[in-house]
């Protein structure tokens, strides 16, 4: 909001009075149910960024990434690892591939950045269009893949 972005706010009615909404969004969407809110939010996301957060938070992110591993999809995921918050979920996923849970061909494509000055040039660069040549070097600069 700070830097001229458009915010859509998507909450669930039973939460509204427990967690904090933000007023200032530009579109704030009251639905029924988690359910409905995460459909919605995937049907209006170009990209999916996770900042530090608890359990919802995780939960939201691997969603995103089990939809993009099956290929429902190929939008950025991009996780924000300020000061490491996310290192363990990080070392979580490369022993998973290790241990042949995470097959090759279905590696997660999640792009990890430090800070959230990062996020916008990471997506920007995942969307970009390559050409055909430089697309197995565009695969290859993502920042993390397990």
């Amino acid at each position: 909001l700070r830097h001229g972005g458009h915010v859509t706010g998507i909450i669930p009615g039973f939460l509204s009075e427990r967690e904090h909404m933000l007023i200032e969004a530009q579109e704030l969407i009251v639905v029924d149910d988690m359910h409905q809110r995460k459909q919605l939010m995937f049907a209006k996301s170009d990209a999916f960024v996770a900042l530090p957060g608890g359990l919802g938070t995780l939960e939201e992110f691997v969603e995103q990434l089990t939809w993009s591993q099956l290929g429902r999809h190929s939008k950025p995921i991009v996780l924000v690892n300020i000061e490491g918050f996310w290192d363990p979920v990080l070392v979580l996923f490369e022993k998973m591939s290790a241990e042949g849970f995470i097959r090759p061909g279905l590696e997660l494509k999640v792009l990890v950045v430090e800070g959230v000055d990062d996020v916008i040039p990471a997506i920007d660069k995942a969307l970009a269009p390559y050409p055909a040549d430089t697309e197995a070097q565009a695969e290859a600069e993502v920042s993390a893949k397990f």
